[in-house]
């Protein structure tokens, strides 16, 4: 039975920083794909950043120079290192990994993090 969890989800202060990360469990984590997607209250969820099997990065506009993904796949982990945290990246963060042959997610529970004062 496969299983992602997401850790590291809090309340920080505007300028401030977080690294959250994803577990994964039943799959083998370095044949996937992964990313990050996030949902604030009353929007849809929107794709934040994407890392490739082999270690490709793509990011949504407004955290690139301020985000960082990036993988360990001898600990089956994804990270997402959050730098100059902005109010607007209030969400729950999810963490995906896709499969490359069809192209299916598997989603984690999600994370909250919180940017105010």
């Amino acid at each position: 039975q496969w299983q992602l969890v997401e850790s590291g989800g809090a309340l920080v202060q505007p300028g401030g920083s977080l690294r959250l990360s994803c577990a994964a469990f039943g799959l083998i984590f370095r044949l996937y794909d992964g990313g990050w997607y996030r949902q604030a209250p009353g929007k849809q969820r929107e794709p934040v950043a994407h890392i490739t099997s082999d270690n490709l990065t793509s990011y949504e506009d407004s955290v690139k120079g301020r985000f960082t993904i990036s993988r360990d796949n001898a600990k089956d982990l994804m990270y997402l290192e959050m730098n100059s945290l902005k109010s607007e990246d209030t969400a729950v963060y999810y963490c995906y990994l896709r499969d490359i042959g069809t192209l299916s997610n598997y989603w984690g529970q999600g994370t909250q993090v919180t940017v105010s004062s």
